[in-house]
């Protein structure tokens, strides 16, 4: 391959040929550089894919966006769903996975899944994803909400989560109610100022645009014009999840996310989420996703880690 510009190729490449390093990996190829041009020695699938990939990342760069291991790990991920889709010699392609941007960034989906839940958000009112930690749940969910505010498509954006445990026992905590439950929703805060400028998040809260509360303040309210998320719905009781599913108002919009392998209630209640997805699952307007370890977009050993969970579960005890 030869690229026409080497301070772009360099970007593409990555800091000490990191991006390439990876893709190495990944595709179990051997990429060698000579100054803008590159070599890709391997099997011809892999070698076919490699080339994909960087011409994909390559026309990132042009458009000056930046290109980090993230993003190499889902231009591989588009690469070769799109040639189980479509075997070589298919004339049909397939389009880029979908995206979701904010005046602040703007989020690409990295696997399948994620395309299939940004897909699922635009059609659907009301939207379940479940799966493992790291697979982009909770940061696509905040995305979209900040979208939709920034388009006049909503009016707020409510975010909520059962605080500790599903009995939501704060009492003991010291301070006021907001430094109780502002450690347990900390990872919401974490996003919004990631899709949002700092100044907007923090006028959001001042005026009520942007509401963060734990999941026992929702009884007795009708939210309408809103965009309602519930993080860590897996802690949610049965009662508690039907409470917050009645909620629901005119021009609104709900996302629940939870990790079902993660549940925190007493021994021999069901969790909200499970319960919810098995008898909502084929309701007209609402949507469900499904993650698994291999959408795991945060780190290669965070993918492992949760394998080597599931393969224990499934295991026998010795």
């Amino acid at each position: 391959m030869a690229f026409d510009d080497n301070r772009l190729a360099s970007s593409l490449f990555g800091g000490h040929d990191q991006n390439l390093a990876f893709l190495e990996r990944r595709l179990g190829v051997e990429a060698t550089v000579r100054g803008n041009h590159l070599a890709i020695r391997g099997p011809a699938e892999a070698c076919q894919q490699a080339q994909k990939v960087l011409e994909s990342l390559y026309d990132r760069v042009k458009r000056g966006e930046s290109v980090a291991l993230g993003d190499v790990d889902g231009a591989i991920r588009m690469t070769l769903s799109q040639g189980q889709l479509f075997p070589a010699g298919s004339e049909a392609p397939r389009p880029g996975f979908s995206q979701v941007s904010t005046r602040k960034k703007t989020i690409v989906a990295r696997t399948a899944a994620q395309d299939a839940y940004i897909r699922a958000l635009g059609k659907h009112e009301l939207v379940f994803a479940t799966g493992p930690a790291g697979t982009g749940k909770t940061y696509i969910a905040v995305a979209w909400a900040a979208a939709l505010i920034e388009r006049g498509e909503a009016d707020r954006i409510i975010l909520s989560r059962p605080a500790v445990e599903a009995g939501e026992r704060l009492g003991f905590l010291p301070g006021d109610m907001k430094e109780k439950v502002d450690p347990y929703l900390r990872p919401l805060y974490d996003a919004l100022y990631d899709v949002m400028p700092p100044e907007k998040v923090e006028r959001g809260m001042t005026s009520g645009m942007i509401e963060i509360a734990p999941l026992a303040f929702m009884r007795g309210r009708t939210l309408a014009n809103a965009v309602v998320l519930l993080d860590e719905a897996q802690n949610t009781s049965s009662m508690q999840m039907k409470m917050f599913l009645t909620r629901l108002g005119e021009n609104s919009r709900m996302i629940i996310t939870g990790d079902p392998t993660q549940i925190d209630l007493p021994p021999g209640q069901t969790s909200g989420l499970a319960e919810a997805v098995a008898l909502l699952e084929n309701v007209e307007g609402i949507g469900v996703t499904r993650f698994t370890a291999a959408d795991v977009v945060r780190h290669e050993l965070v993918a492992r880690i949760v394998r080597a969970y599931e393969g224990s579960h499934e295991s026998p005890a010795v």
